[in-house]
């Protein structure tokens, strides 16, 4: 069982429930508890909408890396190289 401490820090960091987050992401609480805690595999979906709510990287979410930067997206990267 592998637990997912950096979803549920962000999570209370914002003071929010896992009601009102399992809302954000359609699906139940008892589902959302059971990513958080790594008792069920976290979709591939809920990661990067995760990621993007909370404005990290998936491998921050899964405690890969200590650093909460994002990745630039294809956007960021493709405006960049249009302003040059």
């Amino acid at each position: 069982m592998t637990v997912y401490p950096n979803i549920r820090n962000l999570r209370e960091d914002r003071d929010l429930t896992q009601t009102q987050l399992a809302d954000h992401l359609n699906t139940t609480q008892k589902t959302y508890s059971r990513y958080e805690n790594g008792e069920h595999n976290i979709p591939t979906e809920i990661l990067i909408d995760l990621a993007d709510y909370y404005s990290v990287s998936v491998d921050y979410l899964l405690g890969l890396t200590p650093k909460k930067t994002p990745y630039p997206n294809k956007k960021t990267i493709n405006s960049s190289k249009d302003q040059k």
